[in-house]
């Protein structure tokens, strides 16, 4: 009886796990992939910014320029048939110079005008800024934290390659979820030639590294087996793998050269994860590490710094800006 009743008690346990663990991933899967409200992100402190930072988001001037501006809208169909968004806006004097502007987590395409203004008023770039999958007026149930991303982001850049002519030159300029899905792009083989340049401010190495940080961060738990269950439901469900969704194997085999920028006082993707990007790269690379600045606000907190060593970067690498 007695060992009948362990045999039991050791079903039970199985059982709860197997429970646990399923129910665990459909959880953090809506928690964090699944289109939607994100609350457990209010009041986060790991995303708390400077009383300057938040006022230049909030009210900067940069937002009465985005609204003034008299953008194309275009559109894409994805390769699994979402259909995509973006804002175009053609450059003052005609130029083939490109940059296309890709928006973080939750954000959406004219968040990034602060970046997009600096682009076309002073550099004189045509601006292009996509809404994601899963985000602003783009289709999709599902956000991609960059993966699936990518691809769409290399179809943007044949459409308006397609669009400027094939001696465009383009830049691709990305904040944190859009960091990642510009490096992510940058080692794919299918990656138009006239890609030049790549910025990537507060990137991370892979979604599975991210979540695995955040859950011990914010939930106290062990990544395994739970983010691995996880990942097959996103999988499942999304298409794409925690781990296939992965920055740094892309920078290890890019041929573009690729400027990092990441705040000293991230928490929440640590700059540790911007430099490991940075010493991998194949390609020419350039880290700059802004003091104080938490996740995103490297250009408020240090603007001069910021243009001057993006400005600097470009010249290096595309004919139209050298002199």
């Amino acid at each position: 009886m007695r060992k009948i009743g362990w045999k039991k008690f050791l079903l039970i346990i199985v059982a709860f796990f197997i429970v646990f663990q399923i129910a665990g991933s459909f959880f953090f899967y809506n928690l964090a992939i699944k289109r939607g409200p994100k609350d457990f992100l209010t009041g986060n402190a790991d995303l708390k910014v400077s009383a300057e930072t938040m006022e230049v988001f909030l009210n900067g001037d940069w937002r009465q320029w985005v609204e003034e501006q008299e953008y194309e809208e275009m559109k894409l169909t994805s390769r699994d048939g979402l259909e995509l968004m973006g804002y175009y806006l053609p450059a003052k004097q005609p130029s083939n110079k490109l940059v296309i502007l890709t928006h973080g987590y939750l954000g959406h395409a004219k968040q990034m005008g602060l970046y997009g203004q600096y682009y076309y008023e002073e550099l004189g770039f045509n601006v292009f800024m996509p809404n994601a999958r899963g985000h602003g007026r783009s289709g999709g149930d599902y956000y991609g934290f960059g993966w699936p991303d990518r691809l769409d982001l290399i179809d943007w850049t044949k459409q308006l390659v397609q669009k400027q002519g094939p001696e465009t030159e383009v830049v691709y300029h990305g904040l944190s979820m859009g960091a990642a899905t510009v490096l992510m792009a940058s080692g794919e083989e299918e990656l138009p030639k006239q890609v030049q340049a790549i910025v990537a401010d507060s990137p991370y190495q892979s979604v599975y590294q991210l979540f695995a940080y955040q859950m011990d961060r914010m939930f106290h738990l062990p990544a395994y087996p739970l983010l691995d269950n996880m990942s097959l439901l996103t999988k499942a469900k999304a298409g794409y793998s925690l781990k296939e969704a992965n920055a740094l194997n892309e920078v290890k085999k890019t041929e573009v050269p690729i400027l990092y920028i990441h705040g000293k006082a991230d928490t929440f993707v640590p700059t540790a994860m911007a430099e490991e990007l940075f010493n991998e790269t194949n390609s020419e690379a350039e880290l700059l590490l802004v003091d104080g600045a938490n996740h995103g606000e490297a250009f408020v907190m240090d603007e001069k710094a910021y243009k001057l060593r993006v400005s600097d970067f470009l010249r290096s690498h595309l004919s139209a800006l050298k002199d």
